[in-house]
């Protein structure tokens, strides 16, 4: 047999050495593998050298890279491509293959890598661990060419085989280096008996491992000492708490603790916030209320449920007796006013009394009942009564109420005395040559005639002119005498201030500064700030039911008024022109200008700041009792002081007209007393009649029969006809 195959194997090296009569050129087998695919006879693929002068099957392929592999242990593509003469592309795709098949094998970056090869890095990492103590994976991945996480994840799983160690925060450390390290944090945190905050602690032992370790040493991580610790507290070597994984609580801190909270909270009931802070407690409402469930918690402060009871026993006493409480003076001093406010709020029998209005807590920790609010709000409503209504006096003087009272009335015996009389017999006589009698809207009519009626009473639409319609006299003093509502209500605001209050009160509540209450906001100005609405609205009241009541006789005022403004304003219009006659002589000229202002002129501005004085004080309210009625020779009379007061009296912009009248009396010339009664008549609503030809000459009439009349029995008869003549 065996000489069988050694002729076998002569004659096919003789074949092979043998030369071929015919020789194939490379075109040729290229040509014939090309056809040998097409038929068919070829039924695997070929893989092209880079040579170009061989073929290779994908098997072989894989076979020689699978041969290097093992061979290697790490071989990049790029590499393998070299040895097998293969493209690289076809390389990567048979790679795929290799390492899908193999779990032994990995693919990383290019490079293809067996566990063999990780078996002979383990090793000789754990041969350099022991020598050094401890590595930094940084520098094994740096010299390795590969990424800090594949090198973690090489290592996990063989760390207690090949590397005897411990892997912690990017670090690899011997058993003994972990024991070593484990022994200070052990003697650290045992020697800790404050909350301290870990942190800083592993900079301590940072600090004492470079100083034991030298330059040689390599920095521990916080997170190794971190690991350490969690470890001894989860066997119980170390005793504590640990909060947010780095703020250490000693348990033996926690329990002292715990026996000053408990101890301090049986003895007083109640226990700040502020105390437990300093205890090092960070969160006390949610410690006290998960040690102490029936515990309430306040603003400040946390009190047991006597507490409660002990000041609603108080307060239902004083609600009982209708009087007040400062629920502060009850409590201990350690309660600030909002702490005071919501246990007040807390108490049944105040929560009762509120919701039966039977009581009103004030300044957070005064409690009042409602009897005593009310006796306080009656005796501060009398006396108000009782005051000069300093709310309802549009310029704050209350010392003018005495002028209409104390006003005389004296007999003027100069020839203007009867300038009544004749006006009014003149305006009766004009007034019948028109309608045959006179009525109550003669003035209006009379008004409508005037061109200059339409500047100086103020109107609704031409069309109301035209039909002859004028608003009364009632309906121009709303709008025209200043005294609007908003402006009469806020003076009225003014005038009850809580500063004004605030003595009223002290007066009627000496219990408040016996108790020494230095600062009157706690107190007085939150019970002066409940009482004023209260007092307005009385206020207001009153007012609205007493200008009622006053309507008809301010409507009456002011018809009067008018009625003597038309009087006495022809008959000074008439003696302004009779003064024109004597401008030749000046000096006669002043002396008559000054006396028209000191008789006629000053009649006429005391009538009417006497009866506007009366209209403003009935509009605001105020009761005036019924002036008598002067004779007609007898018109009121006033004195520089009591025109000037009544004046001020009025409301601010009647007021400043009113004065400018009143300076107008010690003018020169009449035209400016003129003047100034026609701005005070446009603010007031008065109507001023214009003299005009007719009412001038009946006028004239009546004064000359008034004056052959009275000089009938001093001169003869036919003189007198002839002067009537």
């Amino acid at each position: 047999m065996d000489e069988e195959l050694l002729e076998l194997q002569r004659q096919f090296e003789f074949a092979q050495q043998a030369k071929s009569s015919i020789r194939l050129s490379e075109r040729n087998v290229v040509e014939l593998v090309q056809k040998l695919q097409q038929l068919g006879i070829i039924d695997f693929d070929l893989l092209h050298t880079t040579s170009g002068k061989e073929y290779i099957t994908p098997e072989q392929l894989r076979k020689e890279m699978a041969a290097e592999i093992r061979k290697l242990g790490r071989v990049s593509l790029i590499d393998l491509a070299d040895i097998t003469g293969v493209d690289l592309y076809h390389v990567e795709t048979q790679a795929g293959h290799i390492v899908s098949n193999d779990s032994t094998l990995m693919l990383i970056n290019g490079e293809i890598i067996s566990n063999s090869y990780w078996d002979i890095v383990a090793e000789e990492i754990n041969e350099r661990l022991q020598e050094c103590s401890q590595i930094v994976l940084a520098e094994i991945a740096a010299q390795l060419q590969v990424g800090s996480e594949l090198v973690v994840s090489v290592l996990e799983p063989r760390l207690g085989t090949l590397v005897k160690g411990r892997l912690e925060g990017g670090q690899l450390y011997t058993p003994a280096y972990v024991a070593r390290v484990s022994a200070m944090v052990r003697g650290a945190a045992r020697g800790i008996f404050v909350p301290t905050n870990l942190s800083a602690l592993w900079n301590s032992l940072q600090d004492l491992l470079q100083e034991t370790d030298g330059a040689s040493g390599v920095a521990v991580e916080g997170s190794f000492f971190q690991s350490l610790f969690n470890g001894l507290v989860k066997e119980g070597e170390i005793l504590g708490s640990l909060r947010a994984g780095v703020h250490w609580t000693p348990s033996v801190f926690a329990m002292a603790q715990k026996e000053c909270v408990d101890s301090f909270l049986s003895q007083n009931s109640y226990i700040s916030y502020e105390a437990l802070q300093k205890l090092g407690i960070p969160q006390p409402v949610q410690y006290l209320q998960a040690r102490y469930p029936e515990g309430i918690p306040l603003v400040t402060l946390f009190v047991h449920p006597s507490i409660i009871e002990m000041l609603d026993a108080s307060a239902e006493d004083a609600i009982e007796r209708g009087s007040w409480m400062d629920s502060l003076s009850v409590l201990p001093a350690s309660f600030g006013s909002q702490d005071a406010s919501k246990i007040l709020s807390l108490c049944p029998s105040v929560q009762k009394s509120l919701k039966s209005s039977k009581a009103i807590i004030l300044g957070e920790s005064y409690i009042f009942s409602n009897g005593f609010v009310k006796d306080l709000f009656d005796h501060l409503e009398k006396g108000i009564e009782t005051l000069n209504l300093p709310a309802f006096a549009s310029t704050g003087q209350s010392d003018n109420l005495h002028v209409i009272k104390d006003a005389s009335v004296r007999h003027d015996t100069l020839p203007e005395s009867n300038e009544t009389g004749t006006g009014k017999q003149a305006v009766e006589k004009g007034s019948k040559k028109k309608k045959g009698k006179f009525t109550g809207n003669t003035k209006v009519e009379a008004a409508e005639s005037d061109p200059d009626y339409h500047e100086l009473a103020p109107t609704k639409s031409k069309k109301n002119q035209k039909k002859g319609k004028a608003p009364t006299s009632l309906q121009l003093s709303d709008s025209k005498l200043g005294l609007r509502k908003d402006d009469r209500m806020e003076e009225s605001h003014n005038a009850i201030s809580e500063e004004w209050l605030i003595p009223k009160i002290m007066a009627l509540i000496p219990d408040l500064e016996e108790q020494g209450i230095g600062d009157p906001e706690t107190i007085l100005v939150p019970l002066a700030s409940y009482l004023r609405p209260m007092l307005l609205n009385s206020l207001k009241e009153r007012r609205k039911a007493a200008f009622t009541q006053n309507a008809q006789r301010m409507k009456r005022v002011l018809d009067n008024l008018q009625h003597k403004i038309d009087e006495s304003f022809l008959n000074i219009q008439l003696y302004e022109k009779a003064l024109d006659l004597f401008e030749d002589d000046p000096s006669t000229s002043v002396l008559l200008h000054k006396h028209l202002l000191r008789t006629t002129a000053t009649s006429m501005v005391d009538t009417l700041l006497l009866d506007l004085d009366i209209h403003n004080k009935l509009r605001n309210g105020m009761e005036v009792e019924e002036p008598q009625k002067p004779k007609k020779s007898e018109p009121a009379s006033l004195s520089p002081g009591d025109r000037a007061a009544l004046a001020k009296s009025l409301a601010r912009p009647l007021s400043v007209k009113a004065l400018a009248l009143v300076e107008a009396l010690e003018a020169k010339r009449v035209e400016t007393f003129m003047t100034a009664l026609r701005a005070i008549a446009e603010e007031s609503g008065l109507i001023l009649k214009k003299l005009d030809k007719k009412l001038e000459r009946s006028l004239l009439h009546s004064y000359r029969k008034l004056w052959c009349t009275r000089l009938q029995p001093q001169m003869g008869l036919e003189r007198v006809r002839y002067m009537q003549s």
